[in-house]
């Protein structure tokens, strides 16, 4: 399954699931307007191999069958929370990556990108020692502007893999 937290009003997720109409593609977003909208485009557009849901991410990682991996995770223009006391609300931390690692399928990969350059470092800090996670110097799959992706001056994007233990 692919998997984009935060998809907002589906911009993205849409025009990647009618480019991989053999991918089944599931966006989360916390706030149903935007759940909604997404909705709106997947039934236009007719696709069955994408669903929007309102969830938390964390709640609906927890929540998914057994059985179920997760082939590619995409995290675009997370909310930075910038300041340093609301960091502990930021998506990108040591105890969610395990978490998702353990629901990745062989192959998988995590997808990050943002505009804001301290949450880029952190991520990187957080990534590049992680027992479950390794960088990789890989393109970018699939490009398609995002809203926050077209009103961003620049943006810096981190491509991780499920490390390999030996």
């Amino acid at each position: 399954m692919v998997w984009e937290l935060g998809c907002g009003h589906g911009h993205f997720l849409t025009a990647y699931a009618q480019s991989h109409p053999e991918e089944l593609c599931v966006g989360v977003d916390i706030v149903g307007e935007r759940i909604e909208r997404a909705n709106l485009k997947r039934n236009r557009a007719q696709l069955n191999n994408l669903h929007f849901i309102q969830a938390d991410a964390r709640l609906f990682l927890e929540t998914l069958p057994t059985g179920t991996t997760l082939s590619r995770i995409f995290i675009l223009f997370p909310d930075p929370w910038p300041k340093l006391r609301h960091h502990k609300h930021r998506i990108m931390q040591p105890g969610f990556l395990s978490c998702l690692a353990s629901r990745v399928g062989e192959g998988a990969r995590l997808y990050f990108r943002t505009d804001f350059g301290p949450y880029f470092e952190d991520t990187h800090r957080v990534l590049s020692p992680h027992p479950h996670w390794e960088l990789s110097d890989e393109p970018w799959p699939f490009e398609f502007e995002t809203v926050f992706q077209s009103r961003a001056p620049n943006y810096r994007s981190l491509i991780a893999r499920p490390r390999r233990l030996p």
